[in-house]
């Protein structure tokens, strides 16, 4: 068997006359607690850690292990060795407490969603219940400049997606689908919007006229609608990377939101690090529900960072977080 492993690896040596590294050999998981411990992985427990790679498996924890590994100065890159004082223990605390932070942003993100969306809806929903169809109730730069990237517009481009979304609608035979094309031979605004995930969303808001973005992103305390149509990708991005559970706790965030100049703890974040988006989620839900206590649910997960972890790369600056932002208003109970 070990033999047809290595076979596997020189095969996909070459593809399309391109060399790459040959694929690592399967590892049945007794022989992965014992690759761990020969680079150096403190294990306490042999059985404990099987159990928990035969749950998370070996690559979804490797993005873990990464903070925890040596710097190889000769040859400028990590070294598959770990520091000295690595435990397996403290991996796995770092990756449960990263579990919890992402079912902490779902829980502001989905009760953002929501509202954001309500929002979109009555307000283009007020000029035409078919707004969504009708590219004259949007920016002119969405429905008419070709994206070269593309070739279409962003709006073709919209369409096209939501169109996916009708079509999986239509198969799914959802109630609120099939009530609206019978009755009415279309679904009218308030009904599609119950089909746009955060995405999409998120792309029409971009696409709305100057005016009724910034109607609705003043009720956020944003200062413009482009400013707030960054914070909801951002947002959106946060929301992927927790939906599909990878790690969010050092993730740095490629569509980042416009930095905040409001006071200057605002000015000391890092709109590409994951706080500065837990501090906007924070600021609409004082908006939506101002009596919410995630707010305190958060800081508890905060709390159950594993701080015996003696490395440099595991801290929560590196999540963008400071020390003191329990002074700052925006998280004074």
């Amino acid at each position: 068997m070990w033999e047809n492993h290595l076979n596997v690896e020189l095969d996909c040596c070459e593809m399309n006359g391109q060399s790459f590294q040959p694929l690592k050999p399967w590892l049945d998981f007794p022989d992965q607690v014992r690759l761990l411990q020969s680079r150096g992985m403190k294990v306490n427990d042999s059985v404990r850690a099987e159990k928990y790679l035969r749950r998370i498996g070996y690559y979804r924890l490797s993005g873990y292990f990464h903070a925890f590994r040596q710097w190889d100065d000769t040859h400028k890159i990590l070294s598959d060795r770990f520091m000295e004082g690595s435990n397996f223990e403290s991996v796995l605390s770092l990756y449960l407490f990263d579990k919890k932070l992402r079912l902490s942003a779902l829980d502001a993100l989905e009760r953002i969603e929501t509202a954001v969306r309500v929002d979109i809806v009555h307000c283009l929903g007020e000029a035409d219940p078919m707004a969504h169809k009708n590219p004259t109730h949007l920016h002119g730069n969405f429905t008419k400049k070709i994206n070269k990237k593309i070739g279409k517009t962003e709006y073709q481009a919209w369409l096209e997606r939501f169109e996916e979304l009708e079509a999986r609608a239509k198969k799914r035979n959802l109630s609120l689908y099939h009530h609206n094309m019978q009755k009415y031979g279309c679904l009218p605004i308030w009904a599609a919007g119950c089909l746009w995930d955060f995405g999409t969303m998120s792309w029409l808001f971009s696409g709305m006229k100057y005016s009724d973005k910034n109607l609705i992103a003043q009720k956020y305390g944003a200062v413009n609608g482009d400013v707030f149509s960054g914070w909801l990708n951002g947002l959106n991005e946060i929301r992927n990377i927790s939906a599909h559970h990878d790690r969010l706790w050092n993730a740095n965030i490629e569509r980042s939101a416009s930095p905040i100049q409001k006071d200057s703890y605002w000015r000391q974040l890092d709109a590409k690090r994951p706080f500065f988006y837990f501090c906007i989620m924070q600021e609409m839900l004082r908006v939506l529900c101002p009596n919410s206590q995630w707010a305190d649910r958060f800081d508890a997960v905060l709390q159950e960072f594993p701080a015996d972890v003696k490395s440099s790369k595991v801290s929560l600056t590196r999540f963008g977080w400071f020390e003191n932002y329990h002074e700052w208003d925006l998280w004074k109970k």
